[in-house]
């Protein structure tokens, strides 16, 4: 699979891989000034690019970065966030502060990570029966913790 990417600002950061063998590429804030986030605070970060991938069966899924998480209490807003194949706009990244102290966001700093991840289109059908299963109806907690 070949990703391209486009700087839609010219002080821009095309993502990359922090080592070889990294799953996600670093995406990184592109800021005219520093952001800050007070504890509570939810703010689009913006990145300044776009991307194309060579096939449509994937989604451009973008995760938080743990230190931001475990460190600082700064997550994505979203959980996930996701990029559809034909989508061409500005990506924007939803920051949270879950922390107890402000979080200043500035230009450069890596804010999230990108993995793309083939997905699939099913046929949908609806029917009014399904087949029975061992679980059945089983929800939460219905297989155990053990």
């Amino acid at each position: 699979m070949k990703l391209t990417f486009k700087k839609l600002k010219d002080n821009a950061i095309i993502p990359s891989r922090a080592t070889s063998a990294s799953a996600g590429l670093d995406i990184s804030a592109c800021l005219d000034e520093p952001v800050t986030l007070e504890p509570g605070d939810i703010k689009m970060i913006p990145v300044g690019i776009t991307a194309e991938p060579d096939c449509d069966d994937v989604a451009l899924l973008i995760y938080p970065r743990s230190g931001l998480s475990t460190k600082f209490g700064v997550t994505l807003a979203n959980c996930v966030g996701v990029v559809d194949s034909d989508y061409r706009g500005e990506w924007f990244i939803p920051l949270i502060n879950n922390g107890k102290a402000p979080f200043t966001v500035e230009h450069g700093m890596r804010i999230a990570q990108l993995i793309p991840t083939k997905v699939l289109f099913p046929d949908i059908e609806v029917s009014d029966t399904l087949s029975d299963t061992e679980r059945g109806e089983g929800g939460f907690g219905s297989s155990g913790i053990g």
